[in-house]
């Protein structure tokens, strides 16, 4: 069986749902919702469908919303709209009583699909080898649970968008090198801002095993993972140039997933809560490139109709993986709950739960 195939088994959903017309579906979404009432807490990430998002009990970024799920003591059932670690680190913070289910389980990440752990410990091994115990496992918290528990066990911590400073600047203080994965683009940011210079940074190539950049290796102090966000990637500085010259007057606003040239171009860098809270508080006939998820572009641009709001790529899809939540798929999550089936659940083991936690609370205590 290849790859595609074994893609498509993990798609279950009966072909009924196919067929139905948006007015059915939102109808059906509505009635189920009215029926469990607080049995049932719908997460929804800003990267969602406006379809989906619609319905969300809360909207946030992937902590937050795990956050918000694990205070809901009266739901039952966490149905959250987003990708699979998401829904993992929720499963991660609530109770054994709650249950939690994505709708498609092929909304992934391609991030976090860049570092598995077996990957992770090899490259543990060969830099602990090189460093000694010089060096504290700091992961994004767009990460499988699986790397949450590797570096919960390993004394690091998760990090998000929004305090991967706080949380670099608390990793120096506790060891004299860091190694920060997935996303090579954040932990250069963010160190950086922070005053480490690139030449001080390397990056661990996972598939040739090898430790890369260009200053010298022994005295690096940041140790990157070759990943990166397949969405902020696609975003560069020739995109930026041209809105310098054919719109001057327009802000340029990206997130730190972003590529360092990119951020250093950009007016301002910050996570999704950081751009979505600065265009809210912009003055109106403000003018902004947004450089991100491109759902969330789009639905500034309808919340702030007194504002100009693009997108820095105009070409941008939506992320392909965060879109596999879609309405058919939605109602189908629900309906099954209705009718007293458990579809999708998302159960992360109770000792890979117990190490990523480690991970979390790490972080959740210096927030």
């Amino acid at each position: 069986m290849n790859v595609l195939e074994q893609f498509k088994q993990l798609d279950n959903m009966p072909e009924q749902y196919k067929t139905m017309d948006r007015d059915e579906l939102e109808a059906r979404a509505r009635a189920v919702k009215e029926q469990l009432g607080r049995r049932l807490f719908i997460p929804g990430h800003h990267y969602q469908k406006d379809e989906v998002i619609q319905f969300a009990d809360a909207t946030g970024d992937s902590l937050q919303l795990a956050q918000l799920a694990a205070k809901n003591n009266e739901a039952e059932y966490i149905v959250f709209c987003g990708v699979h670690f998401m829904a993992e680190t929720a499963d991660i913070l609530t109770s054994e009583e709650q249950t939690v289910i994505l709708p498609d389980l092929r909304a992934g990440c391609s991030m976090a699909d860049m570092a598995d752990v077996f990957q992770v410990e090899r490259a543990w091994a060969a830099l602990t080898d090189r460093f000694g115990e010089t060096i504290l496992p700091l992961v994004y918290v767009n990460s499988t649970a699986a790397i949450k528990a590797f570096v919960g066990r390993n004394g690091g911590a998760t990090v998000t968008s929004s305090n991967a400073q706080k949380m670099v600047a608390w990793a120096f203080s506790q060891k004299e090198r860091i190694f920060f994965l997935p996303d090579q683009h954040l932990g250069r940011n963010t160190a950086y801002a922070l005053g480490v210079g690139l030449d001080e940074m390397a990056v661990w190539d996972p598939y040739e095993e090898t430790l890369q950049g260009n200053g010298d290796l022994d005295k690096v102090k940041v140790i990157l993972w070759k990943g990166h966000c397949s969405v902020h990637e696609n975003f560069n500085v020739r995109q930026i140039e041209h809105i310098r010259q054919t719109k001057p007057e327009t802000k340029v606003i990206v997130h730190p997933e972003c590529s360092w040239d990119v951020v250093q171009q950009a007016d301002y860098a910050g996570s999704t809560k950081y751009i979505i809270e600065t265009i809210r508080n912009a003055s109106p006939g403000s003018r902004w490139a947004i450089g991100t998820e491109m759902n969330l572009v789009n639905r500034l641009m309808h919340e702030h109709p007194d504002k100009e709001i693009i997108s820095l790529n105009p070409y941008m899809c939506p992320c392909l993986t965060m879109n596999r939540i879609d309405l058919p798929h939605f109602v189908w999550a629900l309906e099954s709950l209705s009718e007293g089936t458990v579809v999708n659940r998302i159960t992360v083991p109770k000792e890979v739960a117990f190490e990523a936690k480690l991970a979390l609370e790490r972080m959740l205590a210096l927030a």
